[in-house]
């Protein structure tokens, strides 16, 4: 599990983006849109309408989606992913009566829809700590015991 759980958290976050992206590109397709665009044009003031939203969003999480599977520009597709949960969380705010039947307890379909972005969120996290060579070990190393890649010996788990 150590050896490919971040591996397996990156192509899967992926797939859920690449997917739900492209079916933004076609119009009735995705049961997001709706929600997606009228808290675009909240948050950009009203000067995106959803002729341009959509198309930007759907272009935005398929290219997060690309960036995780092949490990692209890792850095920026995390960002890019953050950047987009801010957008997607934001509903709950601006439509509360749409995403909770009773607030703040009982969420809505839609509702549920975003709450689970929180996984997501923290999956964001662990990828972004791989970003600079961290890595999940299987157990950590103990007193005078060899590192598993070099071989080289380990002092009170420090090399």
């Amino acid at each position: 599990m150590a050896a490919n759980g971040i591996l397996f958290l990156r192509v899967s976050l992926g797939i859920i983006f690449v997917w739900f992206g492209v079916l933004k590109f076609f119009p009735g397709l995705s049961s997001a849109a709706d929600l997606a665009t009228r808290t675009i044009s909240i948050l950009s003031f009203g000067l995106v309408g959803p002729e341009l939203s959509m198309p930007i969003l759907a272009l935005w999480e398929t290219l997060i989606g690309i960036g995780l599977i092949f490990r692209l520009f890792l850095r920026e597709t995390l960002l890019l992913l953050f950047l987009q949960m801010m957008g997607t969380i934001s509903p709950i705010f601006f439509f509360p009566f749409e995403t909770f039947s009773s607030i703040p307890f009982v969420p809505t379909l839609e509702g549920q829809y975003i709450i689970k972005n929180i996984v997501i969120i923290s999956a964001g996290i662990v990828i972004g700590a791989t970003v600079r060579g961290g890595k999940l070990v299987a157990e950590p190393p103990r007193k005078n015991q060899t590192h598993p890649e070099d071989g080289r010996v380990l002092k009170n788990n420090k090399v």
